[in-house]
């Protein structure tokens, strides 16, 4: 795979002595790669990427892979924020309201491969922009094939069941899965949804519930043992 160097100078020291365990991926809302990478690279807009992904599956490299690029803003996941300094940031070129083309998931899932062996990241920290951050973030959205990663082994996905719905119970098995307990319910079901369920709507069912349940089972964390 080639990998088209244009850094950006919107990039720091990883805090903490902090290396990355998480991937985060997300859509431009751009109209174009140019117009991205122009965003990406200029320094008074304060945002960048490690990497960036065209329609035609193009890879260019903003970032060092070392280096803290600033591209998941305010959020957490497993209890954990300061997600710049614990993640590598792919955009992929794309409004978020049209399918991704297959040259970009193929030039994605290259990539997601050699990221995840160098860092020893395993499918599950492999997340959206709106997982992190579910009041402010809808990327990668509903059009994203989040199945597709699964199925290749560089995402999860849940294996299905049904159980009672239960907000309550919901919400703690989400943020035992990951999901930050204080964005709320009903933030925390649409970032799910969008991931897993994209074309469910309305409230908490068993389905959802049953696929949150399996996750938390499977991939859960105790946030209580970690850090904000």
């Amino acid at each position: 795979m080639q990998v088209i160097a244009h850094p950006s100078p919107n990039c720091g020291d990883r805090r903490d002595g902090l290396t990355p365990k998480l991937i985060v991926l997300h859509f431009t809302a751009m109209a174009d790669t140019p117009s991205a990478l122009e965003r990406l690279c200029a320094p008074e807009h304060e945002v960048s990427a490690h990497y960036l992904i065209s329609r035609e599956g193009e890879v260019f490299q903003m970032v060092d892979e070392a280096a803290r690029a600033w591209h998941a803003g305010a959020g957490e996941w497993a209890g954990q924020g300061d997600v710049n300094s614990r993640s590598i940031g792919i955009e992929l070129d794309n409004s978020g309201a049209t399918p991704f083309s297959a040259l970009q998931m193929d030039a994605l899932e290259d990539l997601l491969r050699g990221i995840m062996q160098r860092w020893a990241i395993g499918p599950e920290g492999v997340i959206g922009h709106s997982d992190m951050a579910p009041t402010r973030k809808s990327d990668p959205g509903r059009r994203f094939d989040w199945r597709r990663l699964a199925r290749h082994g560089l995402a999860i996905w849940p294996e299905g069941g049904m159980a009672a719905p239960d907000q309550a119970a919901f919400l703690q098995a989400a943020v035992k899965f990951g999901y930050g307990a204080d964005f709320g319910a009903a933030p925390v079901l649409d970032a799910f949804r969008q991931r897993f369920r994209p074309h469910a709507h309305g409230p908490l069912d068993a389905q959802d519930m049953g696929a949150i349940l399996d996750l938390a089972h499977r991939f859960g964390v105790d946030c209580a043992s970690h850090s904000a």
